[in-house]
């Protein structure tokens, strides 16, 4: 591996948790976490997400042909590919039933899959579901999904009209919302997520053109602006209890309350040219430092795991202190 030497990395900072007094909040930097498939020496090119199953393993996407998503074991050792369009931009991994599946967003494809843990499409929504004159000149360019408690998809067209669909538990389309006009006025929606910390469950928007995170309830409309100032185009996010960590792309993971209060800022990059990039060479790394964050998720334990746009492929990992 092209690594610094390891070191650990301790951050704290103070955050008011819910019904109790002012308490630490701290996170450690885990080096060289992830163990590349046999034969490489980093992941592969990456543009998309990383997910954790009930079990503890994490899916990571990766651009490699019929081989779109990576499987590593809660230590970080590689345990299988799956053969899984290799544009699998955004996904998430739901119950449904007593069983987990990935609900995925093919960018290239410009469809929307449901697949077993095992890579098994059990379900897709093509081109054809998606109703006429919402995308753009290229078509439609859908970057994200997640499922809501009634078992609705919400998907956005993230690189193309910012659109956000909503589509049945069969994939049967129900309704429109979002897009670059009023009143939300979204631009790179990159990614959405159903956020299951408050009742009735809402919407996180991650509008990433306007540097700003938004809530909206599950009709689309707006609840209120969540976070704006400071961000660095915030790009993907996951929930754990009452805390939201983020992947901003232009260079920082960031963790948040449920008041929208910024708890944790991990990894900041402030070097010229190492961010918005795909291109920061395994050489220019440096431990605990990201460079463009594009996915992110908490595992069971509230560590975070956070993967980047990188050709090369990188994941990053904190671990919180109890």
């Amino acid at each position: 591996h092209l690594f610094m030497k390891p070191t650990f990395l301790l951050l704290s900072v103070l955050a008011m948790r819910s019904g109790s007094a002012l308490a630490e909040l701290s996170y450690e930097f885990v080096p060289n976490f992830i163990t590349p498939p046999p034969g490489k020496e980093q992941i592969g090119n990456g543009h998309g997400e990383i997910r954790v199953d009930a079990a503890g393993n994490f899916y990571v996407s990766v651009q490699n042909k019929d081989a779109g998503i990576q499987v590593y074991g809660p230590d970080g050792k590689f345990i299988k590919e799956l053969a899984l369009p290799q544009s699998m931009h955004g996904f998430v991994i739901r119950k449904d039933g007593d069983e987990e599946f990935i609900f995925g967003a093919v960018l290239g494809e410009k469809r929307v899959i449901k697949a077993k843990l095992d890579g098994t499409v059990v379900m897709e929504i093509p081109t054809s579901a998606f109703p006429e004159g919402k995308a753009g000149p290229k078509g439609l360019a859908l970057t994200n999904c997640d499922v809501a408690p009634n078992g609705d998809i919400y998907v956005v067209d993230g690189y193309g009209q910012s659109w956000i669909f909503v589509f049945d538990k069969t994939g049967k389309y129900k309704t429109v919302f979002g897009g670059p006009v009023e009143p939300l006025k979204l631009a790179n929606a990159h990614k959405i997520f159903i956020d299951n910390r408050f009742e009735p469950a809402r919407i996180l928007v991650c509008d990433r053109g306007n540097n700003r995170m938004l809530h909206l309830d599950l009709d689309g409309n707006l609840i209120g602006v969540v976070a704006s100032e400071g961000l660095r185009r915030p790009s993907s996010a996951s929930f754990h209890g009452d805390l939201m960590c983020v992947a901003e792309i232009a260079g920082r993971v960031s963790v948040w309350d449920k008041e929208g209060k910024l708890v944790a800022d991990l990894g900041a990059n402030n070097t010229a040219g190492q961010t918005n990039t795909p291109k920061v060479e395994p050489k220019n790394w440096v431990q605990g430092t990201v460079t463009s964050p594009h996915g992110i998720t908490f595992d069971k334990d509230g560590n975070i795991l956070e993967t980047e746009w990188n050709i090369f492929g990188r994941v990053l990992r904190w671990n919180v202190k109890k």
